[in-house]
């Protein structure tokens, strides 16, 4: 989730990129694995790339694959791809800054949505185990262990996303390569709009039972440390365009999750997979498709991760006629 806090860039700006360097994911794999890692990713429909255009008559889709937080490096990729916001008429992305202070609003309005407000909480839930590995993974993130005990799981499962080492730079109000689109595209005068309704997928990933839940929180117990890792594996990959790298060596990772055994790892990440790339993507075609009704260039704008895939946009939209060429 892109929300939350501003305090103070310029006393964090010199130290942010050290915080998130250091070994990778990719470092502590086997040859074995990295070869597994290589074998889906040669399988994988548009695995590199995060600067295209579709082309469908006489309508110019332009997609950008974006990465939500900050990094000194995205001012490169900011300048090859703000050129397809120049040429056009609509912005789309994930949740505009209207959509976000709805979502924010509406739990506001429904705290239930995202805390326990009854019944027994998380340490009376989990064995004593997991309860001490997610108080710690959660004050490695700054979240105070009694504010998580009462926290919905999937929420908690979202703050866990949060890999420690960028805390900081979430503190001091930093955003990514989607919002430094959107700043540009005010100042130049293309509307922006947001592609789906923030609270509808929050509502989407509420769903399940409260145990099916929790085992989805079980999956983000990665420590601190492996986590830190994947981030810094999740960066490399995207800066040398190797979009559907990191998501293999994710699905990989959560097999270091010692609370979960393969299959049910396996099953959860398919689960997490599904609600997060394939429904969302998906949902998105018509929407895209009818924003040419009123304009002739859109650009599209959203986390990397959507792109690839046999149920990645570019191959959705590759299934309805569109041609599709890396810029």
């Amino acid at each position: 989730m892109r929300i939350l806090l501003t305090l103070f860039f310029c006393l964090w700006s010199p130290s942010l990129a050290a915080l998130c360097t250091g070994s990778s994911f990719m470092d502590r794999i086997t040859e074995a694995e990295r070869a597994q890692i290589a074998e889906a990713v040669a399988a994988t429909p548009y695995a590199t790339g995060l600067h295209w255009t579709a082309t469908k008559d006489d309508k110019t889709l332009h997609l950008i694959g974006t990465m939500h937080i900050a990094d000194p490096r995205l001012q490169s990729v900011f300048d090859r791809t703000a050129t397809s916001v120049d040429a056009s008429e609509l912005l789309l992305v994930e949740a505009t800054a209207e959509s976000e202070a709805e979502m924010q609003a509406a739990f506001a309005a429904n705290p239930d949505m995202i805390f326990i407000t009854e019944g027994p909480t998380l340490p009376e839930l989990l064995d004593e185990e997991t309860w001490q590995t997610l108080s710690e993974a959660v004050s490695a993130r700054m979240v105070p262990p009694f504010l998580a005990a009462k926290m919905r799981p999937w929420y908690l499962s979202l703050t866990l996303a949060i890999p420690p080492c960028v805390i900081p730079e979430l503190t001091a109000g930093e955003r990514g390569l989607d919002h430094m689109l959107m700043t540009y595209a005010d100042e130049i005068g293309v509307p922006v709009e947001a592609i789906e309704d923030p609270i509808e997928v929050m509502q989407a990933l509420s769903g399940g039972t409260f145990e099916e839940q929790l085992d989805a929180l079980r999956l983000s117990l990665l420590t601190p440390e492996l986590q830190t890792e994947m981030f810094v594996a999740m960066l490399n990959s995207y800066f040398s365009e190797e979009i559907a790298e990191v998501w293999e060596a994710s699905r990989l990772a959560v097999n270091y999750v010692s609370e979960l055994s393969p299959e049910t790892a396996e099953a959860l990440f398919e689960e997490v997979e599904v609600a997060l790339l394939k429904e969302r993507n998906l949902n998105w075609i018509p929407v895209v498709e009818a924003a040419f009704e009123d304009n002739t260039t859109v650009t599209l704008a959203v986390g990397a991760a959507h792109l690839p895939g046999e149920f990645g946009v570019l191959t959705l939209l590759e299934d309805k006629g569109w041609a599709i060429s890396r810029n």
